[in-house]
């Protein structure tokens, strides 16, 4: 992992300087802790975006990407599929990157601190101190499409719940165990933590007895991803807001193809979660191709995943 900063004015510089020491902080490791006192409200958009192979690929300049981003007004992107776009895309911005790899990208306009056992650490405008992590997991074997019986890759077909579970943990449990495991790591348990991710994997809160019945989804599945991060004390910000799987379905995957294509299946595997005191959730959209699929719209859309944007206040922290 690496990241790039922005060069910052010397004054700026130094007034941090003299701040840091008149308040006593002591800059001794990435994940150190850090005093969360006084801090005023800061208002963030953190969106999650598939670009979908560096943004490019249905033929779009790279500019259509950042007009989405722009449009959502977003502060933080993590990023999946960035490809060798991701340094474009955040000159086009004029934003900071902590690359992951080469396809997970966290962009923000934001001050990075550093990163910091798998996530990143960044510096609000108030001041405040957030962490973010940013996954992409694997998109094989798809229980949607074994339980449909859609060819993917070598993928044998399903047809149960337990099934489903035991597929989904196979391909995805290390990586969610290894997020969770870096977060109960970090010093300041109180520090605002989000993850971001194409988790390429529905959620328990949508596969329910409820969308079983309707034939929204085939059958009901308590993915073990989702249930992971709910376990954990995160929460969903898309079911926070719409926390009925009916009527607010908040389908991510995939405007490329229509609702009754036998060859696909409509799910939400694109998500921003969010743990840790002081923060209120204002609203969750979704960005894609159309009004009748997204909240927020750029046509042509650039990519075969919808994005989310959720929009958060952070309030000033309690005196110690």
């Amino acid at each position: 992992m690496f990241y790039i900063k922005r060069s910052s004015r010397w004054l700026a510089a130094a007034v941090s300087v003299v701040v840091a020491i008149f308040f006593g902080l002591v800059i001794g490791s990435s994940c150190m802790q850090i005093d969360q006192t006084r801090f005023e409200k800061d208002r963030v958009v953190i969106m999650s975006f598939n670009i979908l192979y560096g943004g490019t690929r249905r033929g779009q300049p790279l500019s259509q990407t950042a007009k989405l981003i722009q449009k959502a007004k977003a502060d933080i992107v993590g990023l999946q599929e960035a490809g060798g776009s991701a340094e474009k895309l955040a000159k086009l911005l004029g934003w900071n990157l902590v690359r992951q790899g080469r396809s997970p990208v966290i962009l923000t306009r934001y001050k990075i601190v550093e990163p910091c056992d798998g996530g990143v650490r960044i510096k609000l405008d108030s001041g405040q101190e957030i962490y973010i992590f940013n996954l992409h997991l694997p998109p094989a074997p798809y229980q949607p499409y074994q339980l449909l019986r859609i060819p993917y890759g070598n993928a044998p077909f399903i047809e149960t719940e337990r099934e489903a579970i035991a597929s989904a943990e196979k391909a995805r449990g290390a990586q969610i165990a290894a997020l969770l495991k870096q977060i109960r790591a970090l010093p300041y348990q109180d520090m605002p933590v989000f993850v971001t991710g194409d988790f390429n994997e529905p959620s328990h809160l949508d596969w329910t007895d409820k969308a079983a019945k309707s034939g929204q989804h085939p059958i009901k599945v308590a993915y073990p991803s989702s249930l992971a991060m709910a376990k954990a004390g995160f929460t969903d910000a898309w079911r926070s807001v719409h926390p009925d799987e009916m009527k607010k379905p908040g389908f991510t995957w995939t405007p490329v193809t229509k609702a009754d294509d036998p060859k696909d299946h409509h799910d939400r595997i694109d998500y921003v979660y969010f743990r840790g005191k002081g923060i209120q959730l204002n609203d969750v959209k979704v960005a894609g191709e159309n009004n009748e699929n997204a909240d927020i719209v750029v046509s042509p859309y650039p990519s075969d995943h919808r994005a989310v944007a959720a929009s958060f206040t952070l309030r000033k922290a309690g005196l110690k």
